[in-house]
């Protein structure tokens, strides 16, 4: 426990800002087009006006409610029956009602944005924190790729049980996809790593804990493949118990510290 690592996340984890421009240099003429409606009182007749122009930019005003189009979000209406937020989009008094019920409709009556290319990168910013959660999974399997690579261990990154029928017969039904399998003379590791830094929470630990128990014990029908589990982060502090569980089910459980003792043992084996 006294080996576990509080923080392995640079600056780059916190906001992909190249990602936020490319988002919003996609649509910048649609929502330059749309500052028009900004400061407009008689926001409907606005929107009918620009309608005539050009009704094509309206294509991109769920993003102004931190929505993408591609995920076709969907409204209750007063009897609670789902109606598409597109479908708003196709009509000028459907646009009216979208903003005004939204909210968003507001905001631009009383010019409380500028710029809605500005207010967009600012979306993308904020909708991008969602997707911390995949770049700190990247980064603990980048962080393992790197002593595997100091170490001169040959892996294969992101494996489906589905390339090893021995490995899908006792998974069954349910498929899974390793982070990195290492082979040696001996047998074949199947490794799943993740970090938990503070703010991870103690029910996820939980329910990881018990899936890779269950994991191992399948895993563990096979001779010729074994299961390991690298995982670190102070998190574990909250649920030292849980980890002290998975320790004993686990024969091959790791931090970033003792990572070391598997690299041994598959130099030992040979590859």
């Amino acid at each position: 426990m006294s080996q576990l690592r509080r923080c392995i996340v640079h600056f780059d984890y916190f906001v992909d800002f190249d990602k936020a421009r490319q988002n919003v240099h996609a649509i910048e003429i649609k929502l330059n087009t749309l500052n028009f409606l900004i400061g407009k009182k008689d926001l409907k007749s606005a929107i009918q006006e620009l309608w005539d122009v050009n009704p094509n930019v309206f294509d991109v005003l769920e993003i102004l409610i931190a929505v993408r189009a591609k995920d076709q979000k969907s409204v209750a209406d007063e009897y609670y029956n789902p109606i598409r937020l597109s479908e708003f989009l196709k009509s000028p008094d459907g646009i009216y009602d979208f903003m005004m019920k939204s909210g968003i409709g507001d905001v631009l009556i009383n010019k409380e944005v500028k710029n809605l290319v500005d207010y967009v990168f600012g979306v993308e910013v904020g909708m991008d924190t969602n997707a911390r959660k995949n770049r700190g999974g990247k980064i603990m399997e980048n962080f393992v790729a790197k002593i595997f690579d100091e170490h001169n261990v040959v892996y294969t990154k992101q494996v489906s049980s589905k390339k090893m029928p021995q490995v899908q017969a006792v998974l069954g039904k349910d498929k899974k996809v390793f982070d990195f399998v290492v082979k040696t003379r001996k047998k074949t590791y199947l490794i799943e790593v993740n970090f938990f830094s503070d703010d991870g929470g103690g029910s996820k630990l939980n329910e990881v804990s018990r899936s890779f128990d269950g994991l191992t014990e399948r895993i563990k029908k096979l001779s010729d493949y074994e299961f390991v589990w690298v995982t670190d982060g102070t998190s574990w502090y909250a649920a030292q118990n849980k980890l002290e569980e998975a320790y004993i089910n686990i024969p091959k459980l790791y931090n970033l510290t003792s990572i070391v003792d598997f690299i041994q043992l598959v130099k030992e084996e040979g590859q």
